[in-house]
């Protein structure tokens, strides 16, 4: 069995480019995010874009018990410390993660005042911001790659996507241009970006997923979420669902597994992946058993068929 190529050393003994080790070399070891909601909203929700939103949003899916807008920046951060204390007890360092909706729909001087909220606490060596492409700008930049001088910074861009006809059809309300827009002018403010996207949205068959990793590899990215297709309750894409389950191709595990090691080895080896596969309580979900599996466990299950396969992110990469 051929080793690994030595240029991809880099990858520490793993075969991907790891979220850990990327943050290992950043802060010298772990750091963990601390989720926040800070009451945002989004313009696909509040009739700026649309009311609907996009088809298979249910933010209260990832919201940790502690995350909750009534409380205050400090007190979720304080609850999330000690929370992530108990579960992973090596951590000493966190970024603020602000990921419920959109992180930077607001004016500029009460965006300062949110983030500052988490910055001067001495725990927070930096912050995270999930927020929609369509909603960045040049102004805001500036500020984020200000605060870079003393403080991490991540912009995490949700953009699901690579083609147009799927965003449209889960009412997104940006084209994949405004996604590559983001990217590459965060990238010229020196800004770390990150990109989330979703395998097995309607309409999307496996050759149109898997060429999407030729096209993601040619963005100035740091680092990527991947996510199967999950249904959450109560969403308008479980109502498609229950109503045309014809429509969907839902992965079974070992399908899924096979299919993003396929995508990690066309995928440039400088992006990080951040997730393989999205992980949500088992009570929002409308769809596959196997989505209930614990992260970790995906993630062993996946590496140990990498070995299996003896493959490695980009090993087809051109």
């Amino acid at each position: 069995m051929p080793p690994i190529p030595t240029y991809l050393s880099h990858f520490d003994g793993r075969r991907f480019n790891s979220y850990n080790n990327y943050f290992t070399k950043q802060f010298g070891g772990r750091v963990q995010k601390i989720s926040i909601d800070a009451g945002f909203s989004c313009p696909n929700r509040d009739g700026k874009i649309s009311t609907g939103g996009c088809t298979f949003c249910s933010n209260a899916a990832f919201n940790p018990s502690y995350c909750k807008p009534e409380k205050s920046i400090k007190q979720q951060i304080e609850e999330g410390i000690e929370f992530h204390q108990r579960r992973y007890r090596r951590a000493n360092k966190y970024l603020a993660y602000f990921q419920p909706f959109s992180n930077t729909y607001k004016p500029l001087e009460e965006l300062k005042g949110i983030y500052q909220q988490a910055l001067e606490i001495p725990e927070i060596t930096g912050i995270v911001i999930g927020t929609r492409p369509d909603l960045i700008d040049e102004q805001i930049l500036q500020y984020l790659s200000e605060i870079r001088q003393t403080h991490y910074v991540m912009l995490e861009y949700g953009v699901e996507s690579i083609y147009d006809e799927t965003l449209l059809r889960v009412n997104r309300g940006h084209d994949f241009a405004t996604a590559e827009r983001a990217i590459r002018l965060t990238a010229q403010y020196g800004i770390p970006c990150g990109a989330h996207f979703i395998f097995g949205l309607p309409g999307e068959s496996k050759t149109m997923m898997l060429d999407a990793a030729d096209v993601i590899s040619r963005l100035p990215l740091t680092t990527v979420k991947f996510h199967q297709l999950q249904i959450f309750k109560d969403t308008k894409m479980a109502e498609e669902y229950q109503q045309h389950p014809e429509h969907f191709h839902l992965f079974d595990l070992g399908e899924y597994i096979d299919f993003v090691i396929d995508f990690a080895e066309r995928l440039n080896p400088a992006i990080v992946i951040e997730r393989f596969a999205g992980e949500v309580p088992p009570r929002y979900l409308v769809s596959e058993p196997w989505m209930k599996l614990r992260y970790d466990e995906v993630l062993n299950r996946i590496e140990k068929r990498m070995e299996e396969r003896d493959t490695w992110q980009g090993k087809f990469w051109r």
